[in-house]
């Protein structure tokens, strides 16, 4: 049979982890929101495909004149 007592040390670094923790949940979630806040801003599809500032004809709308 194992004795469990448990060490102050241990209950530091708890807090520790939980501290951290907190810490990175709330890192992601404030990405999240950012994110989830640009492309509601972007609204249009074709705007959020086109945002790399790169020219894809797939995505123009524009027919060729002759």
């Amino acid at each position: 049979m194992a004795i469990k007592v448990e060490h102050e040390l241990h209950s530091r670094r708890r807090g520790r982890n939980l501290g951290v923790g907190l810490l990175l949940g709330g890192f992601i979630a404030i990405v999240f929101g950012l994110t989830v806040v640009k492309v509601i801003q972007l609204g249009d599809a074709r705007k959020f495909e086109a945002f790399d500032h790169v020219a894809r004809p797939a995505i123009t709308t524009e027919e060729p004149s002759q």
